[in-house]
């Protein structure tokens, strides 16, 4: 194997089962999804005439594992797909789809055999709500999962000492950005005043990336009798959980505080800089992640895009970013706060062909 490529291992505890994949992070491109392919070894003397299967799965957790209220488990298996890998049901060569396949199964010798799965049109990205430190058992998520195990048959129970799973993500890259950069344009009248206030917010592009600062333009056209204090804009992220329940979890990922007034009768024109990062969101429960895979970083979940002719209920989850402007107009007759918000989306860059993907955590 070239040293440049990485493997994934994993053994079941009798050692009856391996499973070895050359990546973790597969990739919707809204046209298609790279195909799941890897290579099962087999110990012949450990599996006593038993078969091997390989599991393909998505699941979506809501809440502890252990929990059910009114009957209704907080599980379900979105996509499941299971495949015999030993005895042989097709020749080697027929299920080899990838470079890399071929040169485990020429490594890793004659127990050795390969797999492969293709996702279908209609399945999520992985994505997680960020537990607090307190939780415990299985998150909010929407989880993929490669599980090799041994049996009589596939339905049976499955032995935990003789099976093996490997969890996996499925990701999706920016489209290429043609849109419209988005923008708000609003007219606001008060009470005992004869002209209104105006008050713009645009954005320089639809799409941002992961660790890149979102730049808001505000411009404010006080003509009112009020006076405009108290200005503040934030990124918000909006996840609908659409599976179960209907929750919906609004957090501010990223936030600035200012001292800027218009008094009435002026005008402001002003470029605000905001930073949603995970890693000023540490710790706090809610907060939607892109898929995690163990002991490795991840980042804010990306914008969930759903295909037209796709079920919402289907995908689990389903997280929007977009800025809010808000402002306190004052005068003699009391304050009332006013608020404006454009919409934009949250992704990871498209790849270079070759590169492996890794999450951003800090400021590019």
């Amino acid at each position: 194997m070239s040293p440049k490529h990485v493997v994934f291992k994993k053994v079941s505890k009798d050692k009856s089962v391996a499973i070895y994949m050359a990546k973790r992070d597969f990739v919707d491109h809204c046209d298609f999804v790279d195909p799941v392919d890897g290579v099962i070894v087999i110990d012949p003397v450990q599996l006593k005439g038993k078969k091997v299967y390989v599991m393909l799965s998505c699941t979506f957790r809501y809440g502890r594992q252990d929990m059910d209220v009114m009957g209704v488990a907080f599980r379900r298996d979105l996509f499941v797909v299971t495949r015999q890998v030993y005895p042989e049901m097709q020749d080697k060569d027929k299920l080899t789809h990838t470079k890399v396949q071929q040169k485990l199964l020429h490594k890793l010798g004659d127990n050795a055999y390969p797999f492969f799965f293709e996702f279908p049109d209609n399945l999520p990205c992985s994505i997680s709500l960020q537990p607090s430190p307190n939780d415990v058992g299985k998150k909010c998520a929407v989880e993929f999962e490669v599980k090799a195990f041994c049996g009589e048959n596939q339905d049976e129970k499955i032995d935990k000492q003789s099976s093996v799973r490997l969890t996996i993500r499925k990701i999706q890259f920016s489209p290429e950005n043609t849109e419209v950069a988005p923008f708000a344009d609003m007219t606001f009248e008060f009470l005992m005043s004869e002209k209104p206030l105006h008050v713009k917010l645009s954005l320089p592009k639809e799409t941002f990336y992961h660790g890149e600062p979102v730049k808001a333009n505000v411009e404010i056209t006080n003509s009112s009798s009020r006076n405009i204090k108290d200005i503040s804009l934030s990124v918000e992220q909006v996840t609908n959980v659409v599976l179960y329940s209907n929750d919906k979890y609004v957090k501010s990922v990223a936030k600035e505080e200012t001292d800027d007034s218009v008094p009435s009768g002026t005008t402001l024109k002003k470029e605000y800089t905001l930073y949603p990062l995970l890693a000023y969101n540490k710790d706090r429960r809610g907060i939607a992640l892109d898929g995690r895979l163990k002991h490795e970083d991840t980042n804010l979940a990306s914008t969930s895009i759903v295909k037209q002719e796709v079920l919402k209920e289907v995908q689990g989850m389903l997280v929007s970013y977009k800025v809010v402007l808000k402002m306190m107009a004052s005068g003699a007759v009391g304050s009332s706060e006013v608020s404006v918000e454009v919409p934009f989306k949250l992704m990871n860059p498209k790849s270079e062909p070759g590169k492996v993907w890794e999450p951003l955590t800090s400021p590019l």
